[in-house]
């Protein structure tokens, strides 16, 4: 089962991408396993023999079950491969903002997204970002306004084209 998130108005901002949003967000697969020895592997190992890489991975677990969220490079390639494997997932869009130079990025990031009241709802890192920069994963509950306050107070936000370098 695969939903999308239907946020298609623009921000305004002059960003482009590949699936017509006005905004560089990155798809996020969300990949629902029962919670086993060897769920994640056999996630991982779908990707092991392709040139799809893993830009990023957290899990939530629970008792009953866990969620893989992953960002892969190539996601509509991706999308293929979890639906022929008839995993369970749903996709949802994410921010992706290298992190600043100076002291304490994370700070600035939230600091300049609780001036605009953005909830984040969860963050995680990616393992490398593009060109070997440091970057976070930001799941937020504004994307638009999130968008716009970071791009305005300097931050630069990646795009699914970034991530495949």
């Amino acid at each position: 089962m695969s939903t999308g998130q239907n946020e298609d108005a623009g921000a305004g901002v002059g960003f482009s991408t590949a699936r017509g949003r006005d905004w560089p967000s990155v798809r996020q697969f969300n990949i629902f396993v029962e919670n086993r020895v060897g769920g994640l592997l056999n996630v991982v190992r779908r990707f092991e023999t392709t040139d799809i890489h893993i830009v990023s991975l957290t899990v939530v677990d629970s008792a009953d079950c866990a969620i893989i969220r992953l960002v892969l490079s190539d996601p509509e390639r991706a999308y293929e491969i979890i639906q022929q494997a008839k995993m369970a997932f749903t996709e949802s869009d994410l921010l992706v903002v290298e992190l600043p130079g100076g002291p304490k990025p994370l700070l600035q990031i939230c600091k300049a997204l609780l001036s605009a009241e953005v909830n984040i709802h969860y963050a995680y890192p990616l393992l490398v970002g593009p060109g070997g920069r440091a970057a976070v994963a930001i799941r937020v509950e504004d994307i638009e306004t999130a968008t716009r306050t970071l791009t305005t107070a300097g931050f630069n936000l990646l795009t699914e084209g970034d991530l495949t370098e």
